[in-house]
């Protein structure tokens, strides 16, 4: 079982550290190093990721190493490679994600100490490192290589696109951008610095640069890719071979710690495929047209349901409208109706208070049956004054039989 090493226990560091823990890759991990940091923070830090959550491994300090999943592995702070105790340890594969060691030189202190294999995170510009894309050319490895590079984020999100736009289509020139967190080599406020754009906050600003991914700059270009002499892979190093000198690249950092997207945007060479993309316009107007066809159905019938609801709502409106107009005509009528009769009957009590200060046992008064009284009188419903069934009526005088004039005396 090869012994492991890993350097950094940065962001990659530490998700390399939970895969080869939960997966018992069959190796032993025997040294972890980082600068920062003491067995506690690094306990803490590995439990509990702001980006990626918590770890459900069981992860501890113990006498400054950590225990992870039960198993104890030395910890070391050490800033240079020359320190760190690989041959004491008989470390075979050293993995270092701490974007630090970027050329042959800087990494040669590995192989001194005895070490068989070194995997790097980031891109390596020399020392004849094996640039591996997974996926496009990773059967390049046959055991013998021993430094090896995973390339860059964007090279792994680029590499795979561009062959199958070159394969399918040809690149003619093309141009690409790289949407990329924030990293720990930005700056969290404005500081001065060499590029005046790294100079800004990363937490308040996308931040154009340069990505190791294209052709302008030395780290980890497409072409690094070594030619492929058997099968798919061999199509696939030549895309990229081809494709070098046709791209440039962009980057821009922002505030997303986990977020990686390339867009690729190239003029292609469409001549030997005008049938493949003249059957696919004429699969597309056919799915257009069921899908125009489709939307003309949904909007009738929505108009129709908005034309049923306008008509019952409308309906709706008239009944209350009906109803609230025969209400308030009703209320109308009535309040015509009573408020006459009760403002004669006001005025008549009215009248009779007048009279009452007005006669004294020495007044004479003389009526006349033409006076607003006894019109008031004989204008009186005589269905208010039927008697009731069984009882006598009495004898009463006509009013108009009366004298014309009449004396009214003690």
């Amino acid at each position: 079982m090869p012994r492991i090493a890993l350097n950094g226990l940065g962001r990659i560091g530490k998700l390399v550290l939970r895969d080869l823990i939960d997966t018992g890759a069959g190796v032993d991990l025997v040294l972890l190093n980082d600068p920062e940091g003491d067995a506690e923070q690094h306990a803490l830090l590995m439990e509990f990721d702001s980006v990626h959550g918590r770890w459900k491994t069981p992860v501890r300090a113990a006498d400054g190493a950590l225990v992870l999943n039960g198993t104890q592995v030395r910890l070391t702070h050490e800033r240079t490679l020359e320190a760190l105790p690989l041959a004491e340890l008989g470390v075979d594969i050293v993995i270092d994600a701490t974007g630090v060691f970027k050329t042959g030189a800087k990494i040669e202190p590995y192989f001194a100490a005895g070490v068989k294999k070194v995997v790097v995170s980031a891109p390596v510009k020399d020392g004849g490192a094996l640039n591996i894309v997974y996926g496009v050319n990773h059967d390049l490895y046959d055991g013998s290589q021993r430094l090896l590079t995973a390339a860059s984020c964007t090279t792994n999100c680029l590499a795979p696109v561009v062959k199958v736009i070159h394969e399918g289509l040809g690149i003619r020139h093309g141009s690409i951008t790289t949407i990329h967190d924030m990293t720990n080599t930005q700056t969290i406020v404005d500081r001065p610095a060499k590029d005046m754009r790294r100079a800004r906050s990363a937490l308040l600003n996308l931040i154009p640069t340069t990505t190791g991914s294209a052709p302008s700059s030395a780290d980890s270009r497409l072409g690094v890719l070594p030619p492929i002499t058997y099968g798919r892979v061999e199509l696939e190093a030549e895309v990229l071979k081809n494709a070098v000198p046709k791209i440039e690249g962009y980057g821009i950092r922002l505030l997303d710690v986990r977020f990686k997207r390339i867009d690729y945007d190239p003029s292609v060479s469409q001549s030997i495929h005008q049938r493949m993309i003249s059957e696919r316009e004429q699969i597309a107007k056919l799915h257009r047209a069921e899908g125009e066809g489709e939307a003309a159905k949904i909007n009738g019938e929505r108009e129709r349901d908005l034309a049923t609801i306008e008509s019952e709502a409308y309906r709706k409106v008239q009944e209350l409208e009906g109803t609230a107009d025969a209400k308030a005509t009703e209320i109308y009528a009535k309040a015509y109706n009573q408020t006459p009769e009760a403002a004669q009957l006001f005025d008549f009590l009215k009248t009779m208070e007048t009279y009452k200060q007005l006669i004294t046992s020495d007044t004479t008064m003389i009526f006349t049956t033409e006076s607003e009284l006894f019109r008031y009188l004989k204008s009186s419903d005589p269905q208010a004054t039927k008697p009731a069934v069984g009882v006598a009526t009495p004898e009463f005088t006509p009013l108009h039989k009366l004298p014309t004039l009449l004396e009214v005396g003690r």
